[in-house]
């Protein structure tokens, strides 16, 4: 027990040299090069030092040096560690492409589409994460079609169509490359609707829904074509849309045995007319069996048939619903033999004022299911014959089976 100040004094000063003549071995045996020593200097700590920031990269597409691109793109350019400060992509007249620069500055993508055989030239600078400048730049050009195909819908802008109606988009010559046109298609629908498309021949491919649309169903369909390769150097032209409504269910029962006409409309029968159809003892006159679709309606046409030695028939309110040469329409010359027997060359016979009835509740796309005959709607049959295929067989037809 310490007795004393003094002598506390003096024992504290000795256990302090005695600890630091303990430690000082050890201090000198720990210490790497460059640190300080039990005997004076300070001693220093060794730093990481940090890593420079990147530079900005550029991506651009097309890139620079590209030829025959095509002009539908995608046309854009993007950075990553950095952010676009300009950008601009000028044709050989040095006419600006317009375009958008994203939020972020990160990308800038082109709005509209380029022309085909022309020369772009990027400028336009980036910044980095290191503060540094980064050039954008570079010329491409586009493809030169040996020729243009321009493509057409059947249906429009704000219209409405029957339950039946087909989409069909037809082209102004041969399409070689069905798969990459096809690619270029869609149909979105406001309720879900099971569809497919169907090349039906060379020029021509339908999208119908595996059963008959649901009524009120808004459709819109897109046939993005331009820049699309169309097969041995043809390029397509022009894009086309349309946004299209689907109306009240109207269904035809045209029976050739009964010789009646029953027009169901939203599950409710409206009418049953008595009618007279394709004479049946020759096959050249006969109403061909299935579903057919209205595809047009006229207050007046003139029927001519040159194999039976008739023309310039002008009938009245005349319905067509294929493309070989049957309708329904009014003829008072067969009132007698409506709903007895078919004498017709192929037509539904109505008197003219059940046709007119008829014709005033009549959208295209309507369908027309002719039942009881001898002979069935074929592919020799007219435009729209889709609905004369099964679905396996439909399916058979698209350009992309897996």
């Amino acid at each position: 027990m310490l007795r004393g100040s003094g002598k506390a004094r003096g024992w504290v000063a000795g256990a302090v040299l005695g600890i630091l003549a303990l430690t000082a071995p050890a201090l000198t045996a720990c210490t790497s090069a460059g640190a300080a020593d039990v005997r004076g200097s300070t001693v220093t700590q060794s730093t990481t030092s940090e890593q420079p920031k990147p530079a900005a990269r550029i991506t651009a597409e097309p890139a620079g040096g590209a030829t025959d691109v095509s002009p539908a793109g995608p046309i854009r350019v993007s950075v990553a560690d950095g952010s676009i400060s300009e950008v601009r992509l000028t044709n050989s007249e040095g006419k600006e492409v317009a375009g958008e620069l994203s939020a972020d500055k990160l990308t800038w993508t082109a709005k509209e589409a380029l022309g085909y055989g022309k020369t772009y030239t990027w400028s336009g600078k980036a910044v980095g994460a290191d503060g540094k400048d980064a050039e954008i730049g570079g010329s491409f050009s586009t493809v030169k079609p040996a020729r243009q195909i321009s493509g057409s819908l059947n249906v429009g802008d704000d219209k409405t169509y029957g339950v039946a109606m087909p989409i069909a988009v037809t082209f102004s010559s041969p399409v070689k490359d069905k798969a990459a046109v096809q690619k270029a298609l869609s149909v979105e629908t406001s309720v879900p609707t099971e569809g497919a498309w169907a090349w039906l021949d060379d020029k021509s491919v339908h999208w119908r829904p595996k059963e008959y649309w649901k009524p009120g169903t808004s459709v819109t369909v897109r046939a993005m074509l331009y820049g699309v390769p169309h097969g041995d150097g043809a390029y397509g032209k022009q894009d086309v849309t349309a946004t299209f409504t689907i109306g009240r269910s109207q269904i035809v029962t045209a029976n050739v045995q009964t010789h009646r006409m029953v027009v169901t409309r939203d599950g409710q029968q409206v009418w049953d007319f008595p009618a007279s159809y394709g004479l049946d003892s020759d096959p050249g006159r006969v109403t061909r069996g299935g579903t057919h679709v209205v595809m047009s309606k006229h207050d007046t046409y003139p029927m001519t048939n040159p194999r039976y030695n008739y023309a310039n028939v002008v009938v009245p309110w005349a319905v067509r619903i294929s493309n070989n040469g049957e309708f329904i329409h009014g003829y008072q010359g067969s009132i007698n033999d409506q709903g007895r027997r078919n004498v017709s060359h192929g037509c539904a016979n109505l008197s003219p004022a059940n046709a007119k009835l008829y014709f005033d509740s009549v959208l295209t796309g309507d369908p027309v299911e002719v039942v009881g005959s001898t002979i069935p709607l074929s592919t020799v049959d007219g435009d729209y014959y889709d609905w004369a295929l099964d679905w396996n067989t439909w399916l058979g037809k698209s350009a992309l089976q897996q």
